[in-house]
């Protein structure tokens, strides 16, 4: 808990809020719902309508049951003579393969064997002669099997729309990776037409398309589920038919269709086997009249070498749809754009993956926001998101114009922006509540344990103390006279360096449960298991001074980066002493004034400690009790015995050189050993093999940053050998 106490405070309330939108955002967009979506959909439409795709009209060429056929001829459906003849003037006229947009699923009621049972007033011979003749759909399917013509299939999901009785067999589809029906979009029910025709073509596929939820056509199904089974797409099967393959392929993996195949020519799906339609605009020189074909009205080579769809464009037979850069085409025009992207390679794609780009790249801009935030001022910081928002836009662009891959801009730019509004306002309120804090400030001298019992307990604030086992901590700046010149002529910049050292070091010390006894000068006094009782005070306290060492590490870079490059910073360095033992503790003073506070030895000691440490060149020295209760947690070097006054023997002092993850490295344990060495030879007068050690752990302690503690006792040794010397 402490801990993430105080990795709260360290990123501040604006990150932490920030952070948590972000988590949120992403959330959201995992999600991904409607108008998310939608969102994301709008930005790809602004896109087509600002580069829509070339248009190859040589490639397809479409023959439209248009209005004035429909006054030429009468109303829809025309008898299958009529249809077998349009599709003979293709064939003569070079069309490779021809399309059907339209569904013949009901026998023709104009072929000769209906006349005969319906018309009235024939006489028997010629109702005899009639029954004779071939029905208009034989010889449609006649025509038929003189072409390489795919006939369209519907499918639907109304409940009301019954599949025919034709079984359900599915051919000409190859699978490689998972079973794709799941992903697919299905329809319940699949009308085909009539089975005599059907037989004659070389192919079937669907031509149902399904909009957005907007109503606007962005995608079409290539592949689909229906009745049961998976079919093409009409555009698909015609690119089967025209390349001579033999089946369709389709590519799976775990997150659904990647893509499909036909022949030597690969689309890039979404998961659910539909294409991402590069539109290009509609041009009217495409379209060729059915009743100009059938009256040969076009020029003799109108279809050479051209694939050919049969569809309408009459606006009484419902098929006009929406479009990114239309508002009303054909039906037929869709599967016209998806053939020629096709072929020209120019489809659109956006794999599974787009989506944790757009994630990576919206926790990318909005992590950069949130540790920028507090750093830089307001103009910088609208400066940057400026620039990267055009960065975001200019690499979405990229990728559409260039590569033809959907990036969405507009989940990472509307997060930023989110988390940009966020940290402005919490920093607001930030602000707000530092003011509120300074005018506070004496509140800060008690630990706030302390200031909450006080003020549920106001009888405690009687003179008076008990005696009880505590860990004291000293800390003292080093060279604070040399500090103190640099500012001779600006005491009020010193005051504040002093606060800006001491705040982060008072946040260390109550974070982890110390009061704060006083502040003196440059020094500051604090203790542990008082008032209230903690069971792990001599970690707490060690972990206390290790945390201060960080945060005056993270004081001297910031002041290093505000400094100019001209202007010399000395580096800020504390000493710390730590002891624990029995004190007394309480309210001491007089009736009219009194503090909190401790009194005993062990704080004599701690006192102590504390300036040692300049004289080992160590900068914490924790006593041996507090040594003893700490030893698995950190790693505490023995450096000197100390004598106590008071005591017979002297006490074993350690310095601590880091945490947990120190104290069991292979090069500490390493150094442990060869000091317990050293030291005994030290002790022993073993002079010769005490400098032998001291060479060994000085080379190994540079590590740890303990030259001066070597340096100290090779000295030592050396006067006691000259002093050995001299007096023999």
């Amino acid at each position: 808990m402490t801990f993430v106490l105080n990795s709260v405070r360290r990123l501040g309330a604006g990150r932490i809020v920030g952070l948590v939108l972000l988590a949120g955002l992403i959330a959201v967009r995992i999600w991904d719902p409607g108008p998310i979506e939608s969102l994301r959909q709008r930005s790809f439409d602004i896109y087509q309508l600002m580069h829509p795709r070339a248009a190859h009209q040589e490639l397809v060429t479409i023959v439209d049951i248009d209005e004035m056929s429909l006054r030429a001829l009468g109303q829809w459906p025309w008898p299958r003579t009529v249809m077998a003849d349009m599709l003979s003037r293709i064939v003569e006229q070079g069309g490779t393969v021809i399309g059907f947009d339209v569904l013949f699923p009901e026998p023709d009621r104009s072929s000769p064997d209906v006349a005969a049972e319906t018309f009235q007033g024939l006489d028997d011979a010629t109702r005899e002669k009639l029954r004779r003749l071939p029905s208009n759909d034989v010889v449609f399917a006649n025509a038929i099997r003189t072409a390489k013509v795919v006939l369209g299939q519907s499918g639907y999901r109304v409940s009301g729309a019954a599949p025919t009785a034709q079984p359900a067999t599915q051919a000409g589809i190859a699978i490689l990776g998972a079973d794709p029906q799941p992903f697919l979009v299905d329809f319940p029910h699949l009308l085909r037409n009539l089975p005599i025709l059907d037989a004659a073509a070389q192919g079937q596929g669907i031509f149902s398309i399904i909009p957005e939820q907007d109503g606007i056509i962005r995608r079409v199904p290539v592949v689909a589920v229906a009745d049961g089974i998976v079919v093409p797409s009409l555009s698909l099967e015609m690119l089967r038919v025209a390349t001579g393959a033999g089946a369709v392929l389709i590519k799976t993996d775990a997150s659904g269709v990647r893509s499909v195949g036909v022949g030597d020519f690969t689309i890039p799906t979404d998961g659910k086997g539909r294409v991402w339609i590069h539109f290009a605009s509609v041009k009217p020189e495409r379209y060729v009249s059915a009743i100009d074909l059938l009256e040969r009205k076009l020029p003799a080579d109108s279809f050479a070498g051209k694939m050919v769809l049969i569809g309408t464009s009459a606006a009484g037979l419902l098929d006009l749809k929406v479009t990114p850069v239309h508002p009303a085409v054909p039906g037929v025009e869709l599967h016209a754009q998806l053939l020629e992207s096709a072929l020209m390679g120019e489809t659109l794609s956006r794999p599974t993956y787009t989506a944790l780009v757009e994630i990576v790249l919206a926790m990318l801009l909005s992590l950069a926001l949130i540790k920028l935030a507090p750093r830089v001022n307001a103009v910088t910081l609208f400066a940057l998101g400026g620039a990267t928002a055009t960065v975001t836009l200019a690499l979405s662009w990229y990728c559409f114009s260039s590569l033809s891959l959907l990036i969405d801009s507009t989940f990472p730019l509307i997060s930023s922006l989110l988390v940009y509004a966020v940290l402005v306002c919490t920093n607001y309120v930030t602000v707000s509540a530092d003011r509120y804090r300074i005018r506070s400030a004496f509140s800060q001298y008690l630990s706030p344990d302390l200031v909450e019992q006080l003020a549920q307990s106001p009888e405690k604030l009687t003179l008076g103390g008990e005696q009880r086992v505590l860990t004291v901590l000293f800390s003292d700046i080093r060279g604070f006279t040399a500090i103190s010149e640099l500012y001779k002529d600006d005491p009020k910049g010193l005051t504040t360096l002093i606060n800006r050292l001491f705040t982060p070091l008072t946040r260390d010390i109550m974070e982890r449960r110390g009061t704060i006894d006083k502040y003196m000068g440059d020094a500051i006094m604090a203790f542990w298991n008082a008032p209230l009782a903690d069971s792990s005070h001599e970690v707490n306290a060690c972990e206390a001074a290790c945390a201060m060492l960080d945060s005056l590490k993270a004081l001297n870079e910031e002041r290093q980066r505000e400094a100019d490059d001209d202007q010399p910073v000395p580096p800020l360095r504390i000493g710390i002493g730590v002891n624990t033992g029995l004190c007394a503790v309480g309210n001491f003073g007089s009736d009219l004034h009194f503090n909190y506070s401790v009194l005993g030895d062990t704080v004599n000691l701690a006192s102590r400690l504390e300036s040692m440490t300049k004289q080992y060149g160590v900068p914490i020295i924790i006593g041996e009790r507090t040594a003893q209760a700490v030893l698995s947690r950190f790693a505490a070097l023995e450096i000197d015995h100390l004598q106590v006054r008071g005591k017979s023997e002297a006490q074993r002092i350690f310095a601590v050189l880091g945490r947990a993850d120190v104290a069991t490295s292979h090069d500490f344990a390493l150094l442990n050993e060869r000091n317990d060495v050293m030291l005994t030879a030290y002790r022993r007068g073993e002079w010769a093999r005490a400098l032998e050690m001291i060479f060994l752990c000085r080379e190994l302690g540079k590590k740890f940053g303990l030259d001066d503690y070597y340096d100290l006792y090779l000295q030592r040794v050396r006067h006691l050998i000259e002093t050995s010397a001299s007096s023999s």
